[in-house]
């Protein structure tokens, strides 16, 4: 791999205009594309298979008309104030007169009215989907209202959910990757050629997504995902390749012959990397869940771009940046400088032989350390996120908030019973015995009378509970219920709504979490087996993504859920986390946590296989990539750290999450805890059972065999020549 990678690198630096014309010309292509071809995002999340899921679409065939979105105005009186139906009256005929909008239900007639008088809810039914509603329709929805006085008007319900945009606090991750580019090459022409080329990745990437939104259905989320993971590993990629580059021209090669050994060398590296994180959430379609599944190809797709740009548009830039690639007082040096350009070793080496005399101790603390930040792991809870942990402030959180306050939260949390019978007299007769034995269940309110469809085989049943739709006492009553009327005869009766389908979504990811964890540590033994061609190694690596992985989800835990230090991040209302972030944070994590381990320990093992001492390995090892590996942390945790501005508490708590993953996975595990678990197994590290040895291909992933070759070429040259 590294040979062809090496002949890649210098093609693509010959011909550096052709390479530089072709991805320009796909980016423009690609924008046109989604310019003219982009679709809507989507906060449905369908869960195929859950009964809630299959009252949906049950509802969609047999009661179309209660099968669309639905909206809550919620309308109260001032304080000491009652409500007058005549004032209230104009609100529901203004709400009814929204295109596609089939009802809007008066809350005198249907009872929706607090005991004291000051609250009511309209019940808004739209004749779409909420992902089908358009912006001018929810426009028209958030102005209902708005010229009532004396009377304060909030608007929630599904209809309400919208795209997470991106703004202007998500540039301030990449301001910071900027100024840690620009320290760690010491020349703004390096630190803006490796910005660029990642941009220009992210941007390819980006404009394919979006082309591809008209026919594939995406949650507002993935795209987000994609440009947070193509962003911080875009970045990290030109860095590790053009920090290689700039190591080859300090040694005295010239440019052309440095772009390949570094396209060459580190390059593998970058394709191996990622591979990971492409494997990793291409893999989140095993668990069957098809939103997940979007969001891990979308993601996937990004990173695969970016590795693509890293190898061929990177050296065209290289080319283009010549010698203004090294820092000024270097450009007119013959060289046999350090990597970073200097004569004396860097800190890298300091810390190396640091470890060595404290690896014990360093083990135990940080061990013991990591251990004790996933405590609050054991208490994790997950939900589908809902309105009562929006940003306050919000229109859909003041909706959630004047409902909990007039009618408790329970009224935001309301559930469905769908009752599907033979024959009309079947139906009214379970949909009877079904709202019986719901309103005796533990934990719920009160049970609306029955809504039928035009041929009374099809009842709906609403069903307020008391607590919250994420609240513990919720999701005991949801199982209580469903265990209650599964003897019903005469009808099929199944549960369903937002808050059931929340609970469906989280249990089916609880229950694929385990599977798909122990998917992932097996594929990390299996990949470093090959890359390292050892036993130990792989062990140790995956045992540091645990310790990784179980931190971060305790730290998270801890913050997002336990509100613990919870205004730091601007949580305003701690809560489960949402369904899908523990795996997601597996994948992303594993990916990220196999580049830096490849980067570090791959030197270690070049030096060793070239007759270094096992502890002299160890020090070269985090002597040349310390640093290097020091700034793509920093970048890729400044990337994240961007995300957790935003408002949306999805993308706040994912920002989050990785940023914290990174930063203990970075300097915590790779630059602490391994190379201490090097230092202290030494060559028994590099053990491989011979049968093993013979079976495993060798990948090369630092260029050993490139090495050979181009010193025997050499060899042969300079006879040649003689």
């Amino acid at each position: 791999m590294a040979t062809l990678l090496y002949r890649l690198g210098r093609f693509s630096f010959r011909k550096r205009g052709r390479i530089a014309a072709v991805w320009l010309l796909l980016l423009t292509l690609l924008g046109v594309g989604a310019a003219t071809l982009m679709g809507p995002t989507s906060d449905k999340f369908s869960m195929p298979g859950t009964e809630s899921q299959r009252a949906l679409d049950d509802l969609d065939r047999q009661f179309p008309q209660a099968g669309g979105a639905t909206g809550t105005i919620v309308v109260a009186a001032p304080e000491g104030a009652k409500l007058d139906p005549a004032a209230v009256a104009p609100v529901v005929k203004e709400a009814s007169r929204i295109d596609g909008v089939t009802a809007a239900m008066d809350p005198f007639q249907t009872g929706s009215v607090s005991q004291d008088g000051r609250y009511a809810l309209i019940q808004v039914q739209f004749d779409k989907a909420a992902d089908e509603v358009t912006d001018k329709q929810k426009s028209a929805y958030e102005a209902v209202g708005a010229d009532v006085e004396d009377l304060r008007v909030e608007h929630g319900g599904e209809v309400m959910g919208g795209d997470v945009e991106v703004g202007s606090t998500e540039a301030l991750g990449v301001l910071v990757a900027a100024v840690v580019l620009v320290i760690t090459f010491g020349s703004l022409v390096a630190a803006g050629m490796t910005l660029l080329n990642a941009l220009i990745g992210v941007a390819v990437g980006m404009a394919g997504l979006f082309s591809l939104t008209s026919v594939i259905e995406l949650t507002s989320t993935a795209p987000i995902l994609a440009l947070m993971l193509g962003l911080a590993v875009g970045i990290d990629y030109s860095l590790f390749i053009t920090s290689r580059y700039r190591q080859y021209l300090a040694e005295g090669l010239k440019p052309e012959e440095a772009a390949g050994r570094a396209t060459g060398t580190a390059g593998s590296a970058v394709v191996f990397a990622g591979a990971t994180v492409v494997i990793a959430l291409a893999g989140l379609s095993v668990v069957g869940i098809p939103f997940l599944s979007v969001m891990g190809l979308a993601a996937a797709g990004t990173v695969a771009v970016a590795v693509l740009v890293a190898l061929t548009l990177l050296p065209a830039f290289l080319s283009f940046a010549g010698k203004k690639i090294l820092p000024r007082k270097q450009r007119h040096k013959d060289g046999h400088a350090s990597e970073d350009g200097a004569t004396s070793e860097g800190f890298g080496f300091t810390w190396g032989r640091l470890v060595t005399k404290l690896r014990i101790p360093l083990l135990v603390v940080g061990i013991l350390g990591l251990g004790a930040l996933a405590l609050p792991a054991q208490d994790m809870r997950i939900a589908l996120p809902d309105a009562g942990t929006a940003a306050e402030g919000s229109p859909a959180r003041q909706a959630y908030d004047l409902t909990s306050e007039g009618f408790g939260e329970g009224f935001n949390g309301r559930l469905i019973a769908v009752v599907n019978g033979d024959d009309a007299q079947s139906t009214a007769a379970a949909a009877e015995k079904a709202t019986a034995l719901i309103k005796d269940t533990d934990g719920i309110l009160t049970v609306a009378p029955p809504q039928l469809n035009e041929q009374g085989t099809t009842a709906l049943l609403a069903v307020i509970p008391e607590a919250g739709p994420t609240a513990v006492a919720t999701e005991d009553a949801v199982h209580d219920i469903r265990d209650r009327v599964a003897d019903i005869e005469g009808a099929d009766i199944a549960l369903t709504g937002a808050t059931a389908l929340g609970i469906d979504v989280s249990e089916k990811l609880a229950d694929a979490l385990p599977v798909y964890l122990l998917l992932v540590v097996g594929l990390s033994i299996l990949l470093l087996m090959l890359v390292f061609r050892s036993i130990l190694v792989p062990l140790k690596a995956a045992l540091g993504f645990l310790l990784t992985v179980g931190a971060t989800f305790g730290i998270t835990v801890a913050i997002f859920q336990e509100g613990h230090l919870a205004g730091l991040v601007g949580v305003d209302t701690p809560g489960p986390l949402v369904s899908f972030l523990p795996i997601l944070l597996i994948g992303i994590l594993f990916g990220l946590a196999m580049d830096y381990e490849v980067f570090l320990v791959s030197r270690m093992r070049e030096d060793f296989v070239h007759g270094a001492d096992p502890q002299a390995a160890m020090v070269s090892g985090m002597g040349h990539n310390a640093r290097v590996v020091t700034a793509a942390a920093l970048i890729m945790t400044s990337v994240f750290a961007g995300f957790v501005l935003m408002d949306d508490p999805i993308i706040k708590s994912i920002g989050f999450a990785l940023a914290v993953g990174v930063v203990i996975d970075a300097f915590v595990v790779r630059m602490a805890l391994v190379p201490a678990v090097m230092s202290l197994l030494g060559r028994a590290a590099w053990w491989l059972p011979k049968p093993l040895d013979k079976v495993l291909p060798d990948l090369d992933i630092e260029g050993e065999k490139l090495n050979r070759q181009l010193t025997e070429e050499t060899r042969d040259e300079t006879l040649v020549s003689a």
